[in-house]
């Protein structure tokens, strides 16, 4: 006979925010912008290495030392013009990125066991001060008479499109939603990045290269991508990954069993006018599943239960994300593999089997099964690849995951008016490879 298992019922941690200053509160910014005291005090803590290891832990190669030294000399202009150099999506990705593994996690403090230097914020706030100035660092290159077509306004697609036109390219970019920067907008967590802040950047960037944007604007037939191959000399995708992976599971389709990259994207929209369930359980051990997680917590939540069929310690998370999601309540379940969504066209639970690992494989334990209770289930079982839209293009292979075949150094593909960066390519990582990878594919188409 299957076990019935309740959720421990709490206090919830957040009550649900019902009005967008409750939600601002709820979701108060994890890196906030510093203020010129702070950024004063923090940059005067720098060592200046020679031999930086800041640098190389970067994706995009900023030169931290040296904007670090133009902050504390009082130069934020060339700060964000150091940063923006290497990096396109500087100002996102010093909030974004996972700098407690990267940039920070590289520190030497860290051998000292002294608190490492806050470089995301820093980058943040050399950069938001040139935003908000409105001074331009770049300008297009002489038009050399070419033109590309960048499918996607994401960090790969924008960060190309910023680079072909520094080096005087024609650009139109073509995106399927209704506003730019991917991820930043529609799959971050909003504790991270303001949508405000993310689509300030994107102004920022568009003003000074003056690349076109057509919303609204999916491409999605081999009519659509013939004509584009008549119109331009070349054709970025930047279209990153999908929705959310199905596992196939029984009461799947449950009324409230959701995808996690759906979620997260309808919370960056909405706001306060998304609700969750009482009791929410999170399919998934992955970063999205930690994000999820915490943003089901600060909606609301009375019980959010972080289901893995792996041990703790095989989670995919960064370690500092499992401990942001612990730190608003979030509990952890695992070893335990989900069978089916139980329900009667509602969520109301899911049917778990008790694993181990045994040789690096996971095994079901016979005779474990058991039902968790819940009312919402979140699946963070990460994003299906494009290989659908890819199929359309000729000439263009996939290798065995889904990913777009492309060299490494050039990013061209198989199909030789076709270049690829981001995570169609990588098959998923930070928006700072993207940003990088596209910059080294612009310089790959010219």
């Amino acid at each position: 006979m299957t076990a019935i298992v309740s959720p421990q019922i709490s206090m919830a941690e957040f009550s649900a925010p019902t009005t967008e200053h409750e939600f601002a509160q709820n979701f108060a910014q994890l890196k906030p912008v510093m203020n010129r005291t702070e950024a004063l005090y923090e940059s005067s803590r720098c060592l200046f290495c020679f031999d930086a290891p800041c640098i190389q832990a970067c994706p995009s190669g900023i030169d931290i030392p040296q904007f670090i030294r133009q902050i504390n000399s009082g130069n934020d202009t060339g700060a964000a013009r150091t940063i923006y150099e290497a990096n396109y999506f500087g100002n996102a990705c010093g909030k974004v990125c996972p700098t407690e593994v990267l940039c920070e996690g590289a520190c030497v403090y860290n051998l000292q066991e002294v608190k490492p230097i806050e470089i995301g914020r820093l980058q943040s706030y050399a950069t938001t001060q040139v935003i908000a100035s409105g001074q331009h660092l770049f300008a297009p290159g002489a038009d050399n008479g070419k033109r590309v077509a960048v499918i996607g306004a994401g960090p790969a697609g924008i960060s190309c499109a910023c680079e072909l036109r520094a080096l005087g390219y024609a650009v139109d970019v073509f995106e399927a939603r209704a506003q730019p920067s991917g991820l930043t907008v529609y799959g971050v967590a909003p504790y991270k990045i303001t949508n405000e802040e993310a689509l300030a950047e994107m102004a920022y960037l568009q003003a000074q290269f003056g690349y076109s944007v057509r919303y609204n604007s999916p491409i999605t037939s081999r009519a659509e991508l013939t004509a584009l191959e008549a119109n331009y000399d070349a054709i970025f995708l930047g279209i990153g990954l999908g929705k959310t992976s199905s596992l196939g599971l029984p009461g799947e389709n449950q009324r409230n069993c959701v995808g996690a990259v759906e979620f997260i994207a309808d919370l960056r929209q909405l706001h306060h006018q998304i609700t969750v369930g009482r009791t929410v359980i999170i399919l998934g051990g992955g970063n999205t599943a930690m994000d999820a997680a915490s943003e089901a917590a600060r909606l609301g939540a009375e019980s959010v239960l972080l289901a893995y069929r792996r041990g703790k310690a095989e989670m995919g998370a960064y370690e500092f994300e499992y401990d942001l999601a612990k730190g608003v309540g979030v509990k952890g379940l695992f070893n335990a593999a989900p069978v089916e969504i139980v329900g009667d066209g509602y969520v109301a639970g899911v049917r778990f089997v008790r694993t181990e690992t045994v040789a690096g494989r996971v095994r079901e334990v016979p005779g474990s099964e058991f039902v968790q209770a819940c009312d919402m289930v979140i699946m963070a079982t990460g994003q299906a690849k494009q290989t659908g839209f890819l199929a359309l293009i000729p000439g263009l292979e996939v290798d065995g995951k889904g990913r777009i075949v492309a060299n490494a150094h050039t990013g061209q593909t198989t199909n030789l008016k076709y270049f690829a960066s981001g995570d169609a390519w990588n098959g998923g990582a930070e928006v700072v490879n993207a940003a990088a990878e596209a910059k080294l594919t612009a310089r790959g188409i010219h």
